[in-house]
């Protein structure tokens, strides 16, 4: 056997062992349970505190607006998808304002126009040109009745 050998098999044999003993405190005993991924995640994760009500809990208050916007194109939508999470401004309503968009850059977020986007599913407008002359889509538009213009 070369003399190289000699040095370097026992420093081969070291390093592995090295990584061995690394790599069973590091990675965790749950994974690689569900492929990929570390088992005792999901217990982790439903564990933590709820943020997104739904959109039944908001129309229990707010009926008017649940029931434009259940004949409306935004009915597939969840009211948290434009106002955020919820539970706090249901556990407070002083305490949990919840977000009022209506701004062009925030609609434009979906109605911008987008070559990838389908315009059959998704009303587009050139946010850049449609109405400059109002600072916000909610001057002209009821969000909750898209096509319902404001006097």
């Amino acid at each position: 056997m070369p003399p190289q050998l000699k040095t370097l098999l026992p420093l081969l044999a070291v390093f592995i062992c090295l990584f061995l003993a690394a790599r069973h405190f590091l990675i965790p005993e749950s994974f690689g349970k569900y492929g990929h991924y570390r088992a005792n995640s999901l217990d982790e994760i439903a564990a933590l505190p709820t943020h997104y009500v739904g959109k039944e809990v908001c129309a229990e208050c707010h009926d008017a607006e649940a029931v434009m916007l259940e004949s409306d194109l935004h009915k597939g939508l969840t009211c948290e998808v434009c106002h955020g999470p919820g539970s706090i401004h249901v556990e407070d309503q002083e305490k949990g304002i919840l977000v009022k968009p209506g701004t062009r850059e925030f609609c434009g977020t979906c109605h911008s126009l987008n070559a990838a986007r389908r315009t059959e599913v998704i009303h587009q407008i050139d946010i850049k040109t449609h109405n400059i002359e109002r600072a916000n889509c909610i001057d002209c538009h009821n969000p909750h009745a898209v096509w319902e213009m404001k006097e």
